[in-house]
């Protein structure tokens, strides 16, 4: 391989890393949630496990199907995270009326985890905001939006 090439690779690399969509939200993305997960700490939760609580309290009993949907994560990796919220009673998870279907259900210590990690989480947000200004906030908000419907497959 020749000199020439080498150093094009490494300016290509460069360049990538500078102007990658997914390298820097990935980035991104995970510098926020040790931010959150930080935030959450006091209340042994992490932001994805509020995330998860909040998502299921909104929808109400809900599929796996439709709760993997809605926070856009493959079946398996949701599964996953939902087993430790199982195992400390946050919510449950039982058969469906197809017996292949799997319902999760917010349990009142769920709803009482997650009452718990509001004011942390409004901390956290706060925290940002304070950082971003509202107007900041709103055109990342809106930025990112737009990425998902760029990028959700139908």
């Amino acid at each position: 391989m020749s000199a020439k090439l080498k150093a094009l690779d490494q300016n290509q690399a460069i360049e990538m890393g500078k102007s990658c969509v997914c390298f820097i939200t990935r980035r991104a993305a995970r510098c926020i949630t040790q931010f959150y997960d930080e935030m959450l700490r006091p209340v042994d939760l992490r932001s994805t496990q509020l995330i998860l609580l909040n998502s299921i309290r909104i929808l109400g009993s809900v599929s796996i199907k439709r709760l993997a949907k809605a926070v856009v994560m493959d079946r398996s990796a949701l599964a996953r995270n939902l087993k430790p919220l199982d195992k400390q009673g946050l919510i449950r998870i039982e058969r469906g009326e197809d017996l292949r279907e799997r319902v999760v259900t917010l349990t009142k210590l769920g709803l009482e985890k997650a009452t718990e990690a509001f004011p942390l989480w409004e901390k956290a947000q706060a925290e940002v905001q304070n950082k971003l200004g509202r107007e900041g906030l709103d055109t990342l908000f809106a930025s990112l939006s737009g990425v998902v419907l760029l990028t959700r497959k139908k």
